[in-house]
């Protein structure tokens, strides 16, 4: 029997990966690396961040801190990418590293203890830290994508004055139990 927690983990982060890949889809390069003043950052910039962030927590899960001595987190708010392929590549980068983790778990992982800065995580508890970290800043990705396009911005989810059709088509079927992922 699988672990439905470790089930519905894996559709979850799918679900928000493909929220930035959508996103990166609909933008240009000079897009992605829009910065709004100083202190702002560009998607470029949080894309890399969340790829740092991944590869320092889930490289050698079990065996090492979560916050490598080798991650500069402060050069991660730093663009140092050229183009738009160089910057989905280091996403794609902490996205696979995350993922095959992830895809790795067992149950009997879930209870096992890890340590991000000294600090002791069960396995469930390091996960629910990330998976609220990361749509955190997935959020301002979309929201920057979204401002950027405008008018020309292709919704991710129910476009705005359509909630009363997709909610019709819905209660149209019948009561299941699934994750909400499964039908996109």
């Amino acid at each position: 029997m699988q672990n439905s927690y470790l089930e519905s983990i894996k559709k979850q982060i799918t679900y928000y990966k493909s929220l930035g890949d959508k996103t990166f889809n609909q933008l240009t390069q000079e897009e992605l690396f829009y910065q709004y003043n100083q202190e702002s950052n560009s998607i470029a910039v949080i894309a890399k961040h969340i790829a740092g962030n991944m590869l320092s927590r889930w490289t050698n899960f079990f065996t090492e801190d979560g916050e490598k001595s080798w991650r500069n987190r402060d050069d991660e708010f730093v663009n140092t990418f050229s183009t738009k392929e160089e910057m989905i590549a280091y996403w794609e980068k902490g996205w696979d590293c995350f993922l095959n983790t992830i895809n790795s778990l067992k149950e009997n992982d879930l209870e096992k203890i890890i340590y991000i800065r000294n600090q002791g995580h069960t396995v469930t508890e390091a996960i629910n830290r990330q998976i609220c970290h990361y749509p955190y800043h997935i959020g301002q990705i979309v929201f920057l994508g979204k401002m950027l396009q405008n008018e020309k911005w292709v919704s991710l989810s129910i476009p705005k004055n359509a909630s009363k059709n997709f909610n019709q088509e819905k209660f149209s079927q019948e009561k299941s139990r699934k994750h909400f992922t499964d039908d996109l």
